[in-house]
């Protein structure tokens, strides 16, 4: 088993909830010869600074998350894509103890079929930009203003992907109105929807 990181060790104690998932999860990856690092203020498991699985917990429900488990074959049907938008990362979670120690082996396949993944140079075939549908509301605001559609397709293809799944996310026409209307002087000044 690979060495357990101090600086990991506050992520474990500073909750009440998910405690005994996490230990055991913890020792799963551990023992499946990952470095333990802290990111983003959770613990993350990495091969030679490569991303691999890391663990977080919900109020629901306690989860790891596979970084690129898309590429993943899933034989037992357990990873769950959290959202639509989402293209690589795959969680399984976990309400109970009980089930961790039931999937042990299963979670140890797992995380060794994303091992080799690593280590094969396997990549995520991620959707272009062109690809994501465009809401019918911002279309119809490029056609008419064509400084806007010119500033938008100006912006990189991550800006332009943080715009379409925010303006795409609420399902009445006029919030989505709403959200462009807000969002067009940031467009127009070559700003990303973060960047203001």
């Amino acid at each position: 088993m690979n060495a357990m990181n101090p600086k990991v060790d506050f992520f474990f104690s500073k909750g009440k909830k998910w405690q005994e998932e996490f230990k055991k999860l913890r020792t799963i990856i551990l023992d499946c010869q990952l470095t333990e690092e802290l990111k983003w203020g959770v613990p993350c498991y990495t091969l030679e600074k490569s991303n691999i699985v890391l663990m977080h917990g919900f109020k629901e429900y306690c989860a790891i998350l596979f970084v690129k488990g898309a590429l993943l074959k899933d034989a037992k049907g357990i990873l769950i894509q959290q959202t639509k938008s989402v293209q690589a990362a795959r969680q399984i979670r976990f309400t109970n103890l009980r089930e961790i120690v039931k999937l042990e082996p299963i979670l140890k396949a797992y995380i060794h079929e994303a091992i080799e993944a690593e280590k094969a140079g396997l990549k995520v075939n991620y959707k272009k930009t062109s690809e994501f549908s465009i809401p019918r509301e911002f279309q119809n605001k490029l056609d008419d203003i064509p400084a806007l559609k010119e500033a938008f397709y100006a912006l990189t293809p991550g800006r332009q992907r943080a715009y379409i799944y925010y303006f795409s996310q609420p399902k009445l026409s006029k919030t989505r109105e709403a959200r462009i209307e807000k969002s067009m002087d940031l467009i127009l000044d070559g700003l990303g929807l973060n960047d203001q």
